[in-house]
């Protein structure tokens, strides 16, 4: 099916060109608007245990399921927070871990599932034991809060990202969750605490804005937030 992101940066709109018979299944309530002929209903996707493996990594329970059972149609998607769409085609040779609520919507042939993490890196890393892992094959669409920036690494290559502004990256990525500093002390102090460090060869797509940041900044102007 065709695809278009419109509007690309901060307030991103996915629109998807349906042909008679496809199927995309997206997060619970990413619907904005759909062709009349589009049929839109719940579903587990996998069962109740996939159900609740996604809810321990922070995506909802349930899929919207949309289908395009009486002729072609438009729909067009969008993400609960203010950011970027990026497509990433899968052809089933490897898998894509993804943060929370970074899965916005994928084609038939996408499946969306939870991976646990070893122990360190579920203390560590702020995203839990639990994180998204997404293969198959088609077209999976990205979310994130604020644009999304690619870090190509070649072979050999290290990068240092703050779990923060972490998207998506390849399962054939070798990384490691530790602290930003040499010493605890030093690390939280310097506001960035636990960092993820990528060796490449492959694509990591970061985020340019930090949602956690973004809270502690907005609690600043609640009552009482000081």
């Amino acid at each position: 099916m065709k695809h278009e992101v419109m509007y690309q940066g901060a307030f991103a709109l996915l629109k998807l060109q349906m042909n008679p018979g496809e199927v995309v299944k997206a997060e619970s309530g990413a619907m904005v608007s759909m062709s009349p002929n589009v049929d839109v209903k719940g579903t587990m996707d996998g069962g109740i245990m996939a159900g609740l493996g996604r809810m321990l990594s922070g995506e909802t329970f349930f899929f919207q399921e949309l289908s395009a059972n009486r002729g072609g149609g438009e729909v067009l998607l969008a993400p609960k927070s203010m950011g970027d769409i990026q497509a990433v085609e899968l052809d089933g040779s490897y898998s894509l871990y993804v943060q929370k609520d970074g899965f916005l919507a994928g084609t038939s042939g996408i499946n969306v599932n939870t991976k646990m993490q070893n122990l360190s890196r579920g203390l560590l890393s702020g995203e839990g034991f639990f994180i998204i892992e997404i293969s198959g094959q088609g077209t999976v669409f990205l979310a994130s809060y604020g644009s999304i920036h690619a870090i190509n690494l070649e072979p050999g290559e290290e990068r240092i990202v703050d779990n923060g502004h972490l998207v998506a990256w390849p399962n054939y990525v070798n990384y490691t969750v530790e602290k930003a500093s040499k010493g605890w002390l030093s690390s939280l102090t310097s506001g960035e605490g636990i960092v993820c460090r990528f060796r490449g060869e492959g694509i990591v797509l970061i985020q340019t804005r930090n949602p956690a940041g973004f809270g502690s900044w907005i609690k600043k102007f609640l009552p009482g937030g000081r």
